[in-house]
């Protein structure tokens, strides 16, 4: 019987066809996990196992990185027919099904890297086959030997730009990039690479090839004239010779050949317009100086053979220093970490657009820096770490190098140069003689004022804004050293026992804003004159209080690590806590009982301080302490919870003591009373 009131039950059968015949917009659209930017649809990390379905059939881009997609199904993409770029990087992907990309024939940008492919890597081919208007392909770090990439990569002539790193390709022959006519740019970085004979022959329009952090022992009879950059870093490369016979204008600018085996200056080709030339951390050194000393015997030109056993038609003299090629256009050479001990007459002059030039950490022991050793163009120079001992100039020629700006030559030795060297240069920014014998001249006078070996003087170089004379063992700066030079930068660290005071900055004080006098044994100076001030380093020195004259700079860096501060003022940390800058305050011997500025600094809001969490401070028992870990308590303060404490403590000890006092006073005088007592009150007659 049908309650009145409700309406009848109609059976499931004929609800359903009903439900399924209404209109898509009555029902609640599904909820995609992607974003939506545009054309471009974002579903990285969203931990999806397919291609997403419900997303609109306009999406030009699809990215699926970091999710969950083992196998890319047959026809996965036709759902979004303008799709021009589509990433499923590191997604485990193991197989792509070989109508994996059908429904997608505007794919031009196509990135499967960081993924498991090797697996399947025949279907995967088959299925790029279809993709005419690819452009990029990236298939990164997925396992592929040579012989996979070979077949990957048959017919897919449309390619651009390819992306092969991080896979274990071994030997690269004439084969495996046969179809790839149109390519520009190729990157084969850390792979297992040994050999490579004519794998790039056809490749007339590639223009940039990584072959970066590989096991290639020497690139002989290079001729890809039309390549512009090519990084050969990270090899085991003891050679780069180019093609002699080529007489045609190498379009190369970029050659980075760092980080080898290197034991000539490379052979460069003829005719080239190499802009930068990066030759660091090999071992490079010239030999002519070694043909004079010769012996009959010894060979002086050698044959190349490459490793199929066939005389490679090229000799190479082994003495002769003029075989590097065309080096006309070189405007950066990077030569650190070599053998060189000297150049060769001229050659640097042969560079005559040279602008920055790296020679640290090689063998030189003199450096000429005049105009007939060094292009005029040279704006950076560092001969850093040598072993110079001489540095020659002439005023004159040196005055022609008025584009030099930043001079290193740092850790060296020098006990000898001209002292008016600098002033000659009329551009120079910035010099750092850290670490070398060299002293202050006194103004007015060629002499040093500590009596050094040699001397530099310092005063009217109107362009010298930053000055590095740490670890010069210099003992006194005299007044006025630097009288007319407007120094932004000055660095005298490490110079212990260091007699500095204000007069030897005088005329800094409208233009320094960085002072560095770390290790100088200072214990005070007055910083108020130098309102410019932005950052101080005064650590490792023997400072007991912090100067008051520091409170008066607005400063953004504040170093005081390694000094001897038991404490910082109250009134001091109170000013520093509202600054906003970075401070060092750690290796100092702070009084545990005394870390009210501890706490001031920890609660800041606008100081940072980097080493917070390393302070240490001496307790009374004079051990080292963290003090983010230090309890007051141990310092003898008294909260009221802690006089409580000791109040119920001493009250339990003496009552303790006056009942242990009250037992053996009557068992030593008066053993018979305790049992009678006892017994008067326990033991009473029971009746039956």
């Amino acid at each position: 019987m049908r309650v009145p009131g409700t309406l009848p039950t109609l059976p499931l059968c004929v609800l359903l066809p009903v439900l399924l015949a209404l209109p898509p917009g009555l029902s609640h659209p599904p909820i995609s996990p992607c974003r939506l930017i545009q054309n471009a649809a974002h579903c990285n990390d969203v931990r999806l196992t397919t291609v997403p379905s419900e997303l609109p059939r306009h999406v030009e881009e699809l990215f699926l990185n970091q999710n969950f997609v083992l196998t890319l199904q047959n026809n996965s993409l036709s759902r979004y027919p303008s799709l021009r770029h589509f990433s499923c990087a590191n997604c485990h992907l193991r197989t792509v099904q070989e109508n994996g990309f059908s429904g997608a024939p505007l794919l031009e940008s196509l990135n499967l890297g960081s993924n498991e492919l090797h697996h399947g890597y025949r279907e995967l081919a088959h299925s790029l086959r279809s993709l005419a208007r690819l452009r990029t392909l990236d298939l990164s770090s997925n396992g592929f030997t040579e012989d996979m990439a070979s077949y990957l990569l048959q017919n897919l002539s449309s390619l651009e730009f390819l992306h092969l790193y991080r896979n274990v390709l071994l030997r690269l022959d004439k084969y495996i990039f046969r179809d790839l006519h149109q390519l520009k740019e190729l990157n084969l970085e850390r792979n297992l690479l040994f050999e490579i004979d004519g794998a790039f022959d056809h490749m007339k329009r590639l223009q940039r090839l990584n072959l970066a952090y590989n096991s290639l022992p020497c690139l002989v009879k290079f001729e890809m004239t039309q390549l512009v950059v090519l990084n050969a870093s990270h090899n085991a490369i003891e050679w780069f010779i180019t093609n002699p016979d080529l007489t045609q204008t190498f379009q190369l600018e970029t050659l980075d050949l760092s980080d080898n085996q290197l034991l000539y200056f490379p052979f460069l080709p003829q005719q080239s317009n190499i802009k930068t030339l990066l030759l660091s951390n090999n071992q490079i050194s010239f030999y002519g100086h070694l043909a004079e000393h010769s012996s009959p015997n010894w060979t002086t030109s050698v044959e190349f053979y490459n490793l199929g056993g066939n005389l490679s038609n090229i000799t190479a003299e082994l003495w002769n220093d003029s075989l590097h090629g065309d080096i006309s256009s070189v405007e950066l050479l990077d030569l650190s970490g070599n053998q060189v001990r000297y150049f060769p007459q001229g050659f640097l002059n042969k560079m005559p657009h040279l602008y920055w030039l790296r020679l640290r950490s090689n063998c030189l022991e003199t450096f000429n820096l005049t105009s007939e050793d060094l292009p005029v163009t040279l704006y950076h120079l560092d001969v850093s770490n040598n072993r110079l001992s001489e540095l020659h100039a002439q005023a004159n020629a040196a005055s022609e190098l008025n584009n030099l700006t930043h001079l290193n030559l740092s850790l060296n030795d020098i006990q000898q140069l001209p002292p008016k060297v600098f002033t000659t240069l009329p551009s120079i920014s910035s010099v750092d003689l850290s670490y070398n014998p060299v002293g202050l001249c006194l103004p007015g006078r060629t002499t040093s004022s500590d009596a050094s070996a040699a001397c530099a003087l310092w005063t009217n170089l109107s362009s010298l804004k930053q000055l590095h004379i740490a670890g010069c063992t210099i003992i006194k700066v005299p007044p006025f050293i630097f009288k007319g030079t407007p120094l932004t930068h000055l660095e005298l660290s490490n110079n212990p026992g260091l007699l500095i005071d204000r007069r030897s900055l005088l005329g800094l004080s409208g233009t320094l804003q960085h002072l560095g006098l770390s290790n100088t044994g200072l214990k005070d100076f007055d910083f108020s004159p130098y309102k410019n001030l932005r950052s101080i380093n005064i650590s490792k020195n023997s400072m007991s209080e912090l100067p008051k004259s520091l409170m008066t700079l607005n400063l953004q860096l504040l170093d005081l690590r390694d000094n001897m501060l038991s404490t910082i003022r109250s009134e001091q940390a109170s000013v520093l806590s509202e600054r906003r800058q970075f401070l060092y305050v750690s290796g100092n011997t702070f009084n545990c009982c005394q870390l009210e500025w501890y706490r001031t600094f920890k609660e800041s809001r606008a100081l940072r301080v980097i080493d917070l969490s390393e302070v240490t401070c001496i307790d009374v028992h004079q051990q080292r302490q963290r003090a983010e870990l230090f309890d007051v308590i141990h310092c003898g303060g008294r909260s009221v919870e802690e006089s409580i404490f000791w109040y119920i403590l001493l009250f339990l000890s003496v009552s303790g003591s006056l009942v242990g006092i009250f037992v053996i006073y009557f068992l030593t005088f008066r053993p018979r009373v305790l049992p009678q007592a006892i017994k008067k009150r326990c033991w009473r007659p029971t009746p039956y």
